[in-house]
């Protein structure tokens, strides 16, 4: 260890601002899932956006690397470090004040330390709803949620995160600060430069604050839970209740019954809404903003024709706030419920909306043969055509030539059908090298001049996405 180097950054952030010892570092070191760990010079948590810029300056004058962390909640090891030790985590976690609420401009200025769950109970406190929602909404922060551009369930309506930013405020790899923090909905001046940090994970600079966008918070809710004959015929039930209801439709979420059973098995307060066993199921939550809306009418009138022809086999319409959270918690738990499991091998993947169902009855089959004692964990926003689609092998951890041949099913046929291998958790270290085979040429090359032009020295988390 650096003593100088140390020494040199306690002077920029004080004692609170640094943590060395083994004990306290080692939260930061290892990922939720346990799947990655590395080593760090020191965590180094800046109070402000200057002594954010003042240790990057020293970094990069010092050639030291940097890894950003916020709340550690990421799925592909973006915000751990190498196991060499030369590098530091600069953790947001005590910037986390709200900055301001204009309501008149339906916006919110936050720091990127920010706890997601903060901001929307910030925004729902002046009448507003602030619509990113996700299971680690509750330790997450909103700057981890930036530079990975997360979706949650609200994708369908709201969109990803990229969609609800208005200006951001960062420090470049060379210690200047972009203020950016512009809460404009139309700036025609150029390249949107913010958008270059959405979902760059950290590796082109440092976001330290955002301007977000608030929206009325709804007056009505309705949550439901359909069960269907297949998966396919989510796709086509999704369609109806489009064409039927607009974007009062939120949520959407497929969730196989291997799901299910798991979390009842590590979950015991697990209500489910039917009795009977179903292999498919979709959850449905619409909102409005008018008070007397008769959405759970409407959502009956448009589930009238898929019972017509077969394609949902049961429905439960919640009554009441308590039924709708039992509804959630079974979607929210599932990702709990699969690591509780054990490991398995990890696909969060995207596709064209119509492809969904064909790809579930051709990547099953596969897997099945090359495992056949392996469980499919389906589960996933059918509405933005992102699937969660992991491979469990109960009793044992998948092998690394396991994961390999896995990976390798399911991305051939995620090419074939134009689709990607990472639709919300991004690429980190874990799928680093894997995307060089799934983009061309001229994007890997278009990604790596612009890491060179902003980061020559290469100190922004090194290893990581490009």
């Amino acid at each position: 260890m650096n003593v100088d180097l140390i020494t040199a950054f306690r002077n920029l952030v004080g004692d609170a601002g640094i943590i060395t010892n083994t004990t306290d570092t080692a939260p930061y070191l290892t990922d939720w899932r346990g799947n990655y760990t590395g080593a760090a010079r020191a965590i180094v948590r800046p109070g402000s956006t200057d002594e954010v810029a003042a240790v990057v300056k020293l970094c990069s004058e010092t050639k030291t690397a940097i890894v950003p962390q916020g709340g550690n909640t990421g799925l592909v090891g973006g915000g751990i470090p190498d196991p060499s030790g030369n590098a530091i985590i600069l953790s947001l976690r005590r910037m986390n004040q709200i900055r301001e609420i204009d309501l008149t401009n339906s916006a919110i200025t936050v720091d990127a330390g920010c706890i997601l769950q903060n901001i929307q109970e910030a925004a729902a406190e002046h009448g507003q709803l602030f619509p990113l929602s996700m299971a680690s909404e509750g330790s997450c922060t909103i700057g981890g949620n930036l530079s990975t551009n997360a979706g949650g369930t609200a994708v369908l309506r709201y969109g990803n995160t990229r969609d609800l930013i208005l200006g951001i405020e960062a420090v470049m790899p060379d210690g200047r600060i972009w203020h950016g923090l512009k809460a404009l909905r139309k700036d025609n001046t150029g390249y949107d430069l913010k958008h270059l940090l959405m979902g760059a994970e950290g590796t082109l600079g440092i976001i330290t604050g955002a301007v977000l966008k608030l929206y009325p918070a709804p007056q009505r809710t309705c949550t439901a839970m359909v069960a269907l004959r297949n998966a396919g015929d989510s796709v086509t039930l999704l369609k109806a209740i489009r064409d039927a209801l607009g974007d009062r439709l939120v949520g959407f979420e497929l969730m196989s019954r291997v799901c299910i059973d798991g979390v009842v098995k590590h979950f015991s307060a697990t209500i489910e809404p039917f009795t009977a066993r179903y292999d498919w199921q979709v959850l449905i939550e619409l909102t409005d903003t008018i008070k007397n809306s008769p959405l759970e009418e409407a959502l009956s009138a448009a589930l009238e024709p898929a019972f017509a022809n077969g394609e949902a086999l049961d429905a439960v319409i919640a009554t009441s706030e308590a039924q709708s959270k039992a509804m959630w918690s079974i979607r929210e738990q599932i990702p709990e419920a699969e690591k509780l499991n054990g490991k398995s091998v990890k696909h969060d993947i995207s596709l064209p909306i119509s492809r969904i169902g064909q790809f579930i009855d051709i990547a099953r089959p596969k897997l099945m043969a090359a495992f056949p004692s392996a469980k499919v964990i389906c589960f996933g926003h059918i509405g933005d055509g992102n699937l969660h689609y992991n491979l469990s092998f109960p009793g044992t951890a998948p092998t690394p030539e396991q994961t390999k041949e896995a990976n390798k099913i399911v991305y051939d046929l995620l090419d074939d059908m134009h689709g990607s291998i990472s639709a919300e958790h991004g690429l980190g270290q874990m799928k680093r090298e894997e995307i060089k085979q799934h983009k061309g040429i001229v994007e890997m090359d278009m990604m790596r001049a612009i890491k060179r032009a902003l980061d020559p020295a290469g100190i922004m988390n090194p290893g990581k996405v490009v």
